[in-house]
């Protein structure tokens, strides 16, 4: 990966081992990262209050708060992703990773070849779920501002066998590209489907004569 890629995007390192912690910060620093590193979970919560970085690799085994514990608080009080760091032979490691919504997992000791990979797909990763959040966050802000938006989103799934975002998204984007309200691209949509439903039962009528 060169530095232009990774540029600008903040890694926070949190483990107990000193050399470990050094050797991670400056290979990362080196790919062009910027890099944040703690000796513990709470100086972690410490440097997060702070700043959040772009993700965070946590050891699993560490004294005092252990990085499960610290992914279990910034999961419920912040939007930080995180991956977990392990030693070899911690079978269930693996299985608690997913669990806690980890966004990737890597194991002691880390091979530098296999470092930069990892941090490049568990950065994709936690974009896309930042993505994804910011997507509810808009759809459910849209959906609560008027009783239109709501059914015209179910009108575009049903009619194009989509899912509730790709609906809203595209709603949205038409929108923008008019330069109009959500809303109002809402109300006109449903007042065409109810012309066409009217229009529809009038030549039933018709060709029952």
């Amino acid at each position: 990966m060169n530095g232009s890629s990774s540029a600008k995007r903040l890694i926070l390192i949190v483990d107990d081992d000193q050399l470990l912690l050094d050797f991670l910060g400056e290979v990362l620093g080196h790919a062009g990262y910027d890099v944040l590193k703690a000796l513990s979970a709470e100086q972690a919560l410490q440097l997060i209050s702070q700043r959040e970085p772009d993700l965070a690799l946590l050891d699993i085994h560490m004294p005092g708060m252990n990085g499960l514990e610290l992914a279990k608080q910034l999961h419920a009080s912040s939007s930080v992703p995180f991956m977990f760091l392990s030693g070899r032979g911690d079978a269930d490691a693996g299985k608690q990773a997913a669990a806690y919504g980890a966004v990737g997992f890597l194991v002691k000791p880390v091979d530098e070849k296999h470092l930069m990979p990892a941090f490049a797909a568990g950065l994709a990763r936690a974009d896309e779920i930042r993505q994804l959040r910011r997507t509810e966050l808009n759809l459910n802000a849209a959906l609560a501002s008027g009783r239109e938006t709501s059914l015209a989103v179910g009108l575009l799934m049903c009619k194009f066998q989509t899912d509730r975002n790709t609906a809203f998204e595209v709603l949205r984007d038409h929108a923008r590209s008019n330069r109009r309200k959500v809303n109002e691209v809402a109300d006109q949509l449903l007042s065409a489907e109810e012309t066409l439903n009217a229009l529809h039962a009038a030549f039933n009528q018709r060709l029952k004569k």
